[in-house]
């Protein structure tokens, strides 16, 4: 997203970062506030409805799990959690609350810019529920996809790796980005099995990879789905 849209940030953190972050995020092309109570934080929330919610585990005024829990009740701003307790238990809780990540402290500023921008494609791809493309449709609701009108059975990671393809057409889609939309180290995706999703997809979409109707081949960058929008 850099150069591109302008996000709007909220940071609802006791600790001084919010300057730095602030300045640091700016450069990027983005805007960031700062909160450092939970009392102001839920008040910028409700004025601001920021595209994205930076959220402290330890507040002087409230446990940021609770206000976890309270945004996601309120909205469907997407949330990232940053503590210096990094347990487990703690991670796995925010996550049950409602939170989408988990990063902790100290972190690389870098690191938290590139999981805002990854965290904010992929929240807005998940809001597409109905792509179609070619006679090809995918419900993200219902997890449904069909091929001119007949439904196709796809396993969960061959649903996700078209999702991801379908809500990028057009772009090109290296291996290593798709592996790490799939879930990386924490799933049962890994290596050249991208490769092999592909071929399943492409058996079940009947597509011909030398003559491509929806997923095409770029020699030594990745994939491409190259269906033509139904919209």
């Amino acid at each position: 997203m850099k150069g591109g849209e302008r996000l709007r940030i909220l940071l609802i953190d006791d600790d001084a970062l919010g300057e730095l972050l602030a300045e640091y995020f700016a450069g990027f092309g983005h805007r960031l506030s700062t909160a450092t109570s939970a009392a102001e934080g839920r008040h910028l929330l409700r004025r601001d409805a920021p595209d994205l919610l930076l959220l402290d585990v330890m507040l002087p005024d409230a446990d940021g799990m609770e206000l976890c829990r309270e945004a996601r009740d309120e909205s469907d701003v997407p949330i990232i959690m940053l503590t210096a307790r990094g347990d487990l238990p703690d991670r796995v809780l925010g996550l049950e609350l409602g939170a989408d990540d988990y990063l902790p402290k100290p972190f690389e500023p870098r690191e938290l810019v590139a999981r805002v921008e990854a965290l904010l494609r992929r929240t807005r791809e998940t809001t597409l529920r109905k792509i179609s493309a070619s006679g090809l449709a995918l419900d993200t609701e219902t997890r449904r996809v069909t091929l001119d009108g007949s439904e196709i059975d796809l396993t969960t990671n061959e649903f996700e790796l078209l999702r991801i393809l379908m809500g990028s057409r057009g772009r090109v889609m290296p291996r290593e980005t798709l592996l790490n939309r799939l879930g990386g180290d924490d799933s049962t995706v890994y290596d050249r099995s991208v490769d092999m999703l592909i071929s399943r997809l492409r058996k079940k979409l009947m597509d011909d990879s030398r003559s491509p109707r929806f997923i095409k081949t770029i020699r030594s960058a990745g994939y491409q789905f190259v269906g033509v929008s139904d919209s």
